[in-house]
């Protein structure tokens, strides 16, 4: 029985067919449990992410022509003389095939230079070239604009609000060690 419609379901296949009823009225009338995506923190953080992700790399994407896996790789490689593949992996979470694409499309664009660690041929340590240093030179004041503005609309609880994230990015550092050593 169709809780909006007070219908059977063949029935309210026939409303909506009809005309009477949509479809999306059928779908919200039979949840499957009392679970509320909208109110589940993970998946809020999850697409606050996204979107905040998509909106700061319109700002470089059509510009500059990369992507929002090339711009992290530059960021992290901005902070260090030389980074592994491996590092950039473990700490921004991407897949070690997407950080070597990205990796390998920043070398093809003169950004990046790759060299395979002597000692361990399957590290490849990535650095910026000239031209990259430049790049990131350009990117950073953008960046920065870019945080500045999400921050004003935090307002006074801007400060709060990053002490906040980094208190559960350290909680869930923790849960995955416990994970581990489980």
């Amino acid at each position: 029985m169709d809780r909006r419609s007070g219908a059977s379901p063949p029935e309210a296949c026939a409303l909506r067919r009809s005309g009477v009823i949509s479809l999306q009225t059928i779908r919200r009338s039979r949840p499957v449990t009392d679970f509320n995506l909208d109110d589940f923190l993970p998946y809020q953080l999850a697409e606050l992410s996204r979107r905040v992700s998509a909106g700061f790399s319109r700002h470089y994407r059509d510009r500059y022509g990369i992507s929002v896996a090339e711009w992290r790789v530059l960021a992290h490689l901005s902070q260090d003389e030389a980074v592994s593949v491996r590092e950039i992996h473990r700490r921004v979470g991407m897949d070690k095939p997407k950080v070597s694409r990205a990796a390998t499309r920043l070398e093809a664009a003169g950004y990046i230079t790759k060299v395979v660690n002597e000692s361990d041929r399957r590290l490849v340590e990535l650095s910026l070239t000239a031209k990259g240093r430049e790049l990131i030179a350009t990117l950073a004041p953008i960046a920065s604009d870019y945080q500045a503005r999400l921050m004003d609309a935090l307002g006074t609880g801007a400060d709060e609000f990053v002490g906040t994230v980094r208190a559960l990015t350290g909680q869930i550092a923790v849960d995955e060690a416990n994970a581990k050593d489980a």
